[in-house]
């Protein structure tokens, strides 16, 4: 699903035989939406999952533990943000027969997970690997020597036809694979000297939310919905 101010993804995942479900990376202004799709479906929500503490728009994870009873928010304990649950590296997250690996990959923040389903076959890697692209790694103490080292070792060590799908697109593109980006990313095939070169010379602008949304996601998934 796509929220269009912010260029977010969010990804629902079902199991069909337990209807329990998990969202990734929920944005607040549509957690209505995402939520009504979770009733139309017959699914459970269990958790309300954040790659990282986003800098351009607030979670839907504290709306969407009021408008689904029983759903958690869940975000890395790297990040500093309060949630319901904190994951590591290393944690699953478990939905039906389906599993999450969790896979630290800092840089864009130090807090960035990517999530592997248990069979390898996608990944939901946030903003340290976007198609054709990576996150920035200029505010909330990210490093772009860190970051190419996670994609590298974090990512790209999964097989070549997994699914990757980010956090964001601001093209219109919505999946990649891990080959694709190993060999085609024109960021992340540079050398890791060359990478933190281009890096540290984007001169990108200040994201227009970043004020008030690092604030409230660092109260991830618990902060007082919007009345």
């Amino acid at each position: 699903m796509f929220e269009p101010k912010s260029c977010t993804y969010t990804y629902l995942l079902g199991d069909r035989e337990s209807r329990e479900a998990i969202l990734i990376d929920p944005v607040l202004e549509t957690a209505p939406r995402d939520a009504q799709l979770v009733k139309e479906l017959g699914l459970r929500l269990l958790y309300a999952v954040n790659t990282h503490c986003h800098a351009d728009h607030i979670t839907g994870s504290g709306l969407l533990r009021s408008l689904l009873p029983g759903c958690q928010s869940v975000i890395s304990r790297l990040s500093g943000a309060q949630a319901d649950l904190h994951i590591e590296d290393g944690d699953s997250i478990h939905f039906g027969r389906f599993a999450l690996e969790t896979r630290a990959s800092p840089g864009h923040t130090p807090g960035c997970v990517t999530f592997v389903l248990n069979d390898h076959s996608m990944a939901f890697t946030g903003d340290a690997l976007l198609i054709r692209g990576c996150g920035r790694t200029d505010f909330q103490q990210g490093c772009a020597k860190t970051l190419y080292h996670s994609v590298h070792e974090k990512i790209f060590t999964l097989p070549g036809d997994c699914l990757i799908y980010p956090a964001h697109d601001y093209r219109g593109l919505t999946v990649s694979t891990v080959e694709e980006e190993r060999t085609l990313n024109p960021r992340l095939t540079l050398s890791c000297e060359e990478f933190v070169k281009v890096m540290d010379n984007l001169n990108l602008p200040k994201p227009q939310q970043i004020d008030f949304a690092v604030p409230a996601n660092m109260r991830c998934g618990i902060q007082t919905p919007p009345s």
